[in-house]
Protein backbone atom coordinates (compact mmCIF):
# COMPACT_ATOMS: atom_id res chain seq x y z
CA UNK A 1 0.00 0.00 0.00
CA UNK A 2 1.09 3.33 1.22
CA UNK A 3 4.97 4.01 2.67
CA UNK A 4 4.29 3.65 6.24
CA UNK A 5 7.80 5.69 6.53
CA UNK A 6 6.62 9.33 5.66
CA UNK A 7 4.74 11.31 7.95
CA UNK A 8 1.11 10.75 8.06
CA UNK A 9 -1.69 12.33 10.33
CA UNK A 10 -2.45 10.57 13.18
CA UNK A 11 1.20 8.73 13.03
CA UNK A 12 3.53 8.74 15.82
CA UNK A 13 5.14 11.91 15.10
CA UNK A 14 6.95 12.32 18.57
CA UNK A 15 8.86 9.17 17.54
CA UNK A 16 9.32 9.77 13.98
CA UNK A 17 12.62 11.80 14.17
CA UNK A 18 14.18 9.03 16.30
CA UNK A 19 16.54 8.70 13.53
CA UNK A 20 18.56 11.68 14.59
CA UNK A 21 21.92 10.74 16.54
CA UNK A 22 22.80 13.14 19.60
CA UNK A 23 26.31 14.53 18.95
CA UNK A 24 27.18 12.73 22.20
CA UNK A 25 26.10 9.55 20.94
CA UNK A 26 27.79 10.23 17.77
CA UNK A 27 31.31 10.79 19.40
CA UNK A 28 30.46 7.66 21.82
CA UNK A 29 30.34 5.44 18.49
CA UNK A 30 33.39 6.81 17.01
CA UNK A 31 35.11 6.45 20.13
CA UNK A 32 33.65 2.73 20.20
CA UNK A 33 34.31 2.16 16.28
CA UNK A 34 38.37 3.71 16.75
CA UNK A 35 38.50 1.06 20.37
CA UNK A 36 37.48 -1.73 18.00
CA UNK A 37 40.81 -1.22 15.77
CA UNK A 38 42.91 -0.51 18.81
CA UNK A 39 46.23 -3.37 18.45
CA UNK A 40 48.65 -4.62 21.21
CA UNK A 41 51.87 -4.24 21.05
CA UNK A 42 54.24 -6.76 20.01
CA UNK A 43 57.16 -8.07 21.74
CA UNK A 44 60.03 -8.15 20.59
CA UNK A 45 62.60 -10.55 21.47
CA UNK A 46 66.12 -10.78 21.91
CA UNK A 47 67.16 -12.39 18.76
CA UNK A 48 64.98 -9.58 17.31
CA UNK A 49 66.61 -6.57 19.43
CA UNK A 50 69.96 -8.17 18.02
CA UNK A 51 68.51 -7.76 14.38
CA UNK A 52 67.30 -4.06 15.36
CA UNK A 53 70.72 -3.58 16.84
CA UNK A 54 72.80 -4.62 14.12
CA UNK A 55 70.80 -2.66 11.95
CA UNK A 56 70.83 0.54 14.08
CA UNK A 57 74.89 0.10 13.46
CA UNK A 58 75.49 -0.59 10.10
CA UNK A 59 73.42 2.59 9.59
CA UNK A 60 74.82 4.96 11.61
CA UNK A 61 78.75 3.77 10.55
CA UNK A 62 78.00 3.79 6.71
CA UNK A 63 75.02 6.06 6.45
CA UNK A 64 72.80 3.41 5.08
CA UNK A 65 69.29 4.32 4.91
CA UNK A 66 66.91 1.91 7.25
CA UNK A 67 63.31 1.41 7.70
CA UNK A 68 61.75 1.26 11.39
CA UNK A 69 58.64 0.10 12.32
CA UNK A 70 56.85 1.73 15.64
CA UNK A 71 54.22 1.14 17.41
CA UNK A 72 51.21 3.24 17.54
CA UNK A 73 47.59 1.52 18.89
CA UNK A 74 45.62 2.67 16.23
CA UNK A 75 48.07 2.99 12.66
CA UNK A 76 51.44 1.44 10.88
CA UNK A 77 54.10 4.17 11.55
CA UNK A 78 57.43 3.32 9.45
CA UNK A 79 59.73 5.40 9.62
CA UNK A 80 62.60 5.73 6.80
CA UNK A 81 66.31 7.19 6.76
CA UNK A 82 69.57 7.23 8.09
CA UNK A 83 70.43 6.75 12.08
CA UNK A 84 72.59 9.76 13.46
CA UNK A 85 72.32 8.54 16.92
CA UNK A 86 71.11 6.11 19.65
CA UNK A 87 71.09 7.58 23.28
CA UNK A 88 71.22 4.17 25.40
CA UNK A 89 70.59 6.26 28.56
CA UNK A 90 67.24 7.53 27.53
CA UNK A 91 66.62 4.93 25.32
CA UNK A 92 65.76 6.90 22.30
CA UNK A 93 67.67 7.37 18.32
CA UNK A 94 68.01 10.07 16.28
CA UNK A 95 66.80 9.79 13.00
CA UNK A 96 66.86 12.54 9.90
CA UNK A 97 67.34 14.82 12.80
CA UNK A 98 64.07 13.75 15.22
CA UNK A 99 64.49 11.76 18.26
CA UNK A 100 62.52 8.50 18.55
CA UNK A 101 61.98 6.35 21.41
CA UNK A 102 63.01 2.78 21.24
CA UNK A 103 60.63 0.95 23.51
CA UNK A 104 58.04 1.85 20.38
CA UNK A 105 60.49 -0.34 17.95
CA UNK A 106 58.91 -2.80 16.50
CA UNK A 107 61.42 -3.85 13.61
CA UNK A 108 64.11 -2.51 12.20
CA UNK A 109 65.68 -3.45 8.78
CA UNK A 110 68.49 -1.85 6.60
CA UNK A 111 66.77 -0.69 3.31
CA UNK A 112 68.89 -2.72 1.28
CA UNK A 113 67.91 -5.99 2.99
CA UNK A 114 63.77 -5.10 2.92
CA UNK A 115 62.13 -8.23 1.31
CA UNK A 116 59.40 -5.98 0.66
CA UNK A 117 56.79 -8.38 0.33
CA UNK A 118 57.18 -9.79 3.88
CA UNK A 119 57.97 -6.39 5.76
Amino acid sequence: MGDTKKLTTGGNWLWEDSRMMLPEHKRTLNEHNRDLRRRDQRIVDDAAWDDISAAFGASMQHNVLIRVKLFDPFEEIILEGVVERVDQQLRRFKLDGEWFDMNLIERAVLAEEIDWLNY
